[in-house]
């Protein structure tokens, strides 16, 4: 391309950054259907309440042990239930952006990992 100075090779790199992002794109893909198969649990009262997350953040079952029943303290019971949540779900968004950084570091393209 005579004429265009540096512009000729702009096609090429276009089309390379294109198909780097198609690849991540099917990593990401891939690592949404990987991240529903992980669990991660949050706990209180001394693993008293369980709550199970998947890593996408989706709960997928609660525990509660009997004792904490016999309490006869709903607030108490409430406050578990709350803890266990956030922390399940907080470990959930770690575990996704941890695994998300890792896609993105792969890919030579600077500074995706803080896009994601």
């Amino acid at each position: 391309m005579k004429g265009m100075g540096g512009l000729g090779n702009m096609g090429k790199i276009m089309k390379q950054a294109q198909g780097q992002m198609e690849e991540m794109q099917k990593k990401m893909a891939r690592l949404d259907e990987s991240l529903k198969e992980r669990v991660v649990e949050g706990s209180a009262g001394g693993g008293m309440v369980k709550v199970m997350f998947n890593g996408l953040g989706e709960p997928l079952d609660v525990k509660i042990d009997r004792t904490i029943l016999e309490e006869d303290d709903p607030d108490f019971l409430q406050e578990m239930i709350l803890a266990a949540v956030r922390q399940g779900q907080k470990k959930a968004a770690e575990l996704e952006e941890d695994e998300k950084k890792k896609i993105a570091g792969s890919l030579p393209i600077p500074g995706l990992e803080n896009m994601l």
